[in-house]
């Protein structure tokens, strides 16, 4: 189990408050796609990623990036009890899907730089260590199926 500061709790809340998730999960989701292609192979029903802007203007992917903020979202209102709130999404990428639990850690950095873009200078040394902290959590709660 994770333990998290009172300083952390907020400052992760903060960040997934003032995010614009119709923005920010398809930027995330896209970049991941774009930088580390073979990620694609996971969206195959997605139609068209043939390049970077056929990704960046993918309804479904732009529909899938909103629905990973939105799963973190619910992390974030159960930060003590990751591994329970992810355990049903952790049984259906590795049993279902079969998804490569790095990809999670990949997704994590590209949502991290995305945020960091948005935040600006607001996205101090401490946020980004409070956000790749929970991030970090939710991959490993997300990749527990696989141990």
């Amino acid at each position: 189990m994770v333990e998290w500061t009172e300083c952390e709790r907020a400052t992760i809340k903060d960040i997934f408050a003032k995010l614009d998730y119709d923005s920010v999960g398809p930027a995330a989701l896209s970049r991941c796609l774009v930088v580390y292609p073979w990620t694609q192979r996971y969206f195959s029903k997605f139609g068209n990623l043939y390049n970077a802007a056929a990704i960046m203007g993918n309804p479904n992917v732009a529909k899938h990036g909103k629905i990973i903020l939105h799963d973190l979202e619910r992390g974030v209102k159960n930060m003590d009890n990751l591994k329970e709130t992810y355990a049903d999404l952790s049984v259906l990428h590795s049993e279902k899907l079969h998804v490569d639990p790095d990809n999670f850690k990949l997704i994590s950095d590209c949502l991290t730089i995305v945020v960091a873009s948005r935040m600006g200078k607001a996205f101090t040394g401490e946020v980004q260590a409070a956000l790749q902290k929970f991030l970090a959590a939710v991959v490993s709660a997300l990749g527990r199926q696989y141990h």
